[in-house]
């Protein structure tokens, strides 16, 4: 194969992959392309910078293929350039640090089948959260977690064979906890609210939607739907909130995007980094699929990715300071009538199957 063609199909390949999402349709053969954003920006650029061995500056066919390429690559970089150390802070770092007035919260999938228990209990252990999210825990998991953490008085656990089970732990007294299941009966989410030791109270909500993925879900119908209902539950709350789970989706993708634009939330890591916690076992294959989202109330202290568990999630820690006095300074925009629409409309498709 000549070089020219071969560099030609090279880059219509990454062109074709940039255009993939643009698809208005919820198969996970299409969804899954929502994912892979850093791999595709990297490939672009590369299929961009290659194609220049065999360039014709006679050829106006060049200058339209390396402007197509070219602007893949910006669409590409957009999508994650909010989350390098380049752009700024969308929530910013503390100034008036309280312990009373501090939650620290640690997520992890900790993967049904593993048997390491050890591990996530050293990590709680290592960072001694005050809230964590536990996903995809049975009843094995249950027992051996719950008879651990004796010093995590107030619990939500709710055990499941189907990799769908999640367990709610706290410092902090928990009132009004519910265990709904929003779009199947299968599918838990966790809400309620917490008091912090300054008697302040948070509402917060833990989900774990099913993934695009043809053995779990054929379509993200159900996923983009659960996000949307709780993305509503958030923007009518009347207590600073925080959302947290294994989402199932990345953070620049557009149901992700119109969940923070719907529930008026922000995402700490916005100008720190992508604390890939997904997947663990490929350095080349990894995005962040566990998300915490809080409200303007909120400012940073830390976040960080927790050690390897024997999961194939990495944990997510995050350590939050309640500072109200200083929420204006970062409060969003409200939701477009637009985005409420998309929104419902996500919602009523799931309804409908």
């Amino acid at each position: 194969m000549k070089l020219k063609p071969f560099l030609q199909t090279f880059g219509g390949i990454a062109v074709v992959l940039t255009l993939f999402p643009f698809v208005a349709v919820d198969y996970w053969w299409i969804r899954i392309f929502d994912y892979p954003h850093v791999q595709l920006t990297i490939l672009t650029l590369v299929a961009f910078l290659v194609y220049f061995f065999r360039f014709d500056i006679r050829s106006w066919q060049d200058y339209a293929f390396v402007t197509i390429i070219l602007g893949c690559f910006i669409f590409q970089l957009q999508k994650i350039y909010p989350y390098t150390p380049l752009s700024s802070y969308e929530v910013k770092e503390n100034e008036n640090y309280d312990q009373d007035s501090s939650i620290s919260i640690l997520v992890a999938n900790v993967l049904q089948k593993n048997e390491e228990h050890e591990a996530l209990l050293d990590e709680i252990l290592r960072k001694d959260p005050h809230f964590i999210v536990l996903t995809e825990t049975n009843q094995r998991w249950i027992n051996e977690v719950s008879k651990a953490l004796t010093n995590y008085p107030y619990k939500v656990e709710v055990p499941l064979p189907n990799t769908y089970g999640m367990a709610v732990y706290s410092k902090y007294q928990l009132i009004n906890t519910q265990v709904k299941f929003l779009v199947d009966d299968g599918i838990p989410s966790i809400h309620g609210i917490l008091k912090l030791p300054s008697n302040q109270k948070i509402e917060f909500h833990s989900i774990h939607p099913t993934p695009p993925m043809p053995q779990h879900n054929p379509k993200s119908t159900e996923r983009d739907a659960e996000m949307m209902m709780v993305a509503k539950m958030a923007k009518e709350a009347k207590l600073p909130v925080f959302v947290t789970g294994d989402f199932n989706d990345v953070a620049w993708s557009q149901t992700t995007q119109l969940f923070q634009e719907v529930s008026g939330l922000l995402d700490p890591r916005i100008g720190r980094g992508f604390f890939n916690t997904f997947n663990v076992n490929s350095w080349l294959l990894r995005w962040p699929l566990d998300h915490l989202f809080v409200s303007e109330e909120f400012r940073l202290v830390e976040i960080d990715l927790g050690k390897d568990i024997h999961s194939d999630h990495f944990p997510i820690y995050a350590k939050l300071s309640f500072e109200p006095e200083s929420s204006e300074a970062q409060k969003p925009e409200p939701p477009t009538k637009e985005e409420l629409k998309t929104a419902n409309e996500e919602i009523l498709e799931a309804k409908k199957d």
